[in-house]
């Protein structure tokens, strides 16, 4: 993570992941493919949870949104309660999750889905967190200088606590205030940045969001290129 010069009138850091706190390659080479290769067989064995019908529930739902939006997506939709064929089911929810991954979607049911699988990965020690070296102290410094630092990211929530909970600099949770994913809105809604000044309880002029690039995130005076 690069230096950078905090305005003077800054009380809350929001950070980014991708690029900003962790490599881009982690999540291209390591977190997207394990879900490429291990999200037919998660689906199998956990299809008839209630986690998993949540899951594929919201995918659902997104297929219908784009729908009403004519927005281009598979042909096929994901509906559980139809049908009969479970195999069938499984391979036309793969094909749409695959379809999102490879549309770089952002929406809620994709990193819904994505956190739930990347836990399992975690927790057994098969992925480990990459941040970069100088995440921690920089983030203890500006704790020190008594700033609030949070995530935003359009990782699930559940995936960010994940990827710093499991880091390979340990747990470093304890480290950030709070997290925010598109469950508060997208990053190129400037209303998604006022929410987060309120529900952390400042004003929006008093957030600095840390991020490597600034394409679409429409609230300009909040972000400091790293």
């Amino acid at each position: 993570m690069a230096s950078v010069s905090i305005p003077a009138c800054t009380t809350a850091l929001l950070l980014d992941i991708e690029g900003t706190t962790t490599p881009i390659t982690f999540v291209k080479d390591i977190l997207f493919p394990y879900i490429r290769d291990h999200l037919e067989d998660h689906l199998s064995t956990h299809w008839e949870e209630d986690e998993c019908k949540q899951d594929v529930h919201l995918l659902k739902k997104q297929i219908e949104e784009d729908m009403r939006q004519n927005r281009a997506c598979p042909v096929h939709t994901v509906d559980q309660t139809v049908h009969t064929d479970e195999e069938k089911a499984i391979r036309e929810v793969v094909e749409n999750v695959m379809w999102q991954m490879a549309a770089d979607r952002k929406s809620t049911a994709l990193k819904q889905l994505q956190g739930h699988m990347w836990r399992a990965a975690y927790t057994s020690g098969r992925i480990k967190g990459e941040i970069y070296p100088d995440v921690v102290p920089s983030v203890k410094t500006w704790r020190e200088r008594g700033l609030k630092v949070y995530i935003y990211s359009s990782g699930s929530v559940e995936a960010q606590k994940l990827l710093f909970g499991y880091s390979v600099e340990g747990d470093v949770l304890d480290l950030f205030d709070g997290h925010f994913d598109t469950t508060i809105g997208a990053k190129v809604d400037s209303k998604s940045y006022e929410r987060i000044a309120e529900r952390i309880g400042c004003q929006p002029e008093e957030i600095t969001f840390l991020t490597d690039v600034s394409r679409g995130v429409q609230t300009q005076d909040l972000v400091a290129l790293l």
